[in-house]
């Protein structure tokens, strides 16, 4: 654990071939496979397994892309849903594939069968994408190799959105990115960066100029805890800590660096940005690191509430809680502790459970359980809101719904009308994968707008839930 510390990289070491063979190898003959009904892509899991296992890695490439714009991405970021749903795991282990999946996407990109993929025709529309995440390249994606031309704003310094400076850099490594970028714009592709549509380029502007717009914003604003002392210095949303400590890592300029070296850290968020905050904190040499949350414990193994082929709240450990930390279950924050010039000190806590009532499930207060825990720096890290408000969405007249987020018809079009959304933004958060399905269900619907019909694939709709959802 000490040595992946000392630096930034992919912590996980390479499989070797016969390994990812006899693995693929597990998968089964499925009448019905599940794991198809566990991915909002729909990728064609038994197929590149047993082609995997067969030793024809081109065609399982070729059948891994047919589904996927970004399996590498997946491949390394996707809780993987698909595998909760495998109908191996009724009485054994599934089948690990995620890992089959990076492993044929790696070996495609080292043997060269990862190419631009130009259009055979070109169409004289202009199709302006906003916000350069998972769901915004996955649509531009669909909608270059459509023939059409595809502009991407970014408003940060380079593409790639969270998977840029969200993710870090021990979980995948921007050189993954930087490579599908390539060649997404040796296929026609446009991206063009520290541009805040709505303020250095106008609403106006962007409708005189583009055929149809789709927003792919994401959902950017971070859930906040609203107790006393909530404004102490020393607070941060993880998106404050996670950007600049991604910079760092990277080698670039990195203004408001929040760097926690000898640092007693409390991280309040037992999800996956909780644990990226926690695999950045260990690798800025944090002093200590609680990780809070207030839910209790998930079991070990797939509850009753959750049968298989469901998504099971069990017990995960990530790389970043291997590496260490405390992880503190059933705990809640009553309020933040400061000295007298403002600056945080510790946080006072008390334990919950959690009682049914009349109303619903409640967090009641376990007597006797009130506790300090030390602390200079919380990271909250407690899930995000909605996307953010401002010139864009108000200029363009995009209507939100009662969760915060865009509202979309049933074609993926906004209130307004040639302006269409996907992702987060539109959705709330959720998974990578599910942003890459929206990307490309929303391009073949910006497609059919456009010229009156569209031969990309739709893998869901706008409404649409999984056993994940």
């Amino acid at each position: 654990m000490e040595l992946r510390l000392q630096d930034w990289h992919e912590v996980y070491e390479p499989i070797t071939a016969s390994d990812v063979r006899n693995q693929a190898g597990r998968c089964m003959d499925c009448g019905i496979p599940f794991c198809h009904h566990g991915c909002p892509l729909g990728n064609l899991i038994p197929e590149w397994n047993d082609l995997g296992w067969r030793d024809k890695w081109h065609e399982a490439s070729e059948r891994l892309h047919a589904t996927n714009n970004f399996p590498e991405f997946t491949g390394r970021l996707c809780p993987a849903p698909c595998e909760a749903a495998c109908v191996l795991g009724i009485g054994d282990e599934p089948v690990t594939i995620e890992l089959v999946e990076k492993e044929i996407a790696e070996r495609a990109w080292s043997e060269g069968w990862v190419t631009p993929i130009l259009p055979s025709r070109r169409s004289a529309k202009r199709i302006a994408i906003v916000g350069s995440g998972p769901a915004g390249l996955a649509a531009a994606q669909q909608l270059t190799r459509a023939g059409h031309e595809v502009v991407v704003f970014e408003r940060a310094d380079a593409i790639g959105g969270l998977l840029r400076y969200g993710i870090p850099e021990f979980k995948m490594e921007k050189s993954v990115l930087d490579r599908r970028l390539e060649q997404m714009q040796a296929e026609g592709t446009q991206f063009k960066t520290g541009v805040d549509v709505g303020v250095a380029l106008s609403v106006s502007e962007l409708r005189d100029t583009f055929d149809a717009t789709l927003i792919t914003v994401g959902s950017t604003v971070g859930r906040s805890l609203s107790v006393e002392g909530s404004t102490a210095n020393g607070i941060y949303q993880a998106m404050d800590f996670l950007p600049p400590a991604n910079r760092f890592a990277g080698g670039l300029p990195h203004q408001d660096l929040i760097d926690v070296h000898g640092k007693k850290v409390v991280i309040i968020g037992g999800g996956d940005t909780g644990a990226d905050c926690l695999g950045t904190a260990h690798r800025q040499g944090a002093a200590t690191i609680v990780q809070l949350e207030i839910m209790p414990m998930p079991p070990t193994s797939r509850a009753d509430q959750t049968p298989w082929p469901t998504w099971p709240l069990i017990y995960r450990t990530s790389s970043a809680h291997e590496e260490g930390g405390d992880r503190v279950f059933a705990i809640n924050t009553e309020k933040f502790l400061t000295d007298t010039s403002g600056n945080l000190t510790g946080l006072a806590t008390h334990r919950v459970e959690l009682v049914q009532t009349e109303r619903g499930v409640s967090f009641e207060k376990v007597p006797g359980s009130d506790a300090v825990i030390e602390a200079d720096v919380v990271l909250l890290a407690m899930g995000f809101t909605g996307p953010e408000g401002g010139p864009l969405l108000d200029g363009l007249g995009v209507k939100l719904n009662s969760r915060g987020t865009i509202d979309t018809d049933d074609n993926w079009m906004t209130s307004t009308e040639g302006i269409f959304a996907a992702g987060d933004g539109r959705r709330g958060q959720s998974l990578i994968v599910w942003a890459i399905a929206e990307g490309r269900s929303a391009a073949a619907s910006v497609d059919r707008y456009l010229v009156g019909e569209s031969e990309l694939p739709s893998p869901v709709e706008p409404n649409s839930k999984s056993m994940t959802a």
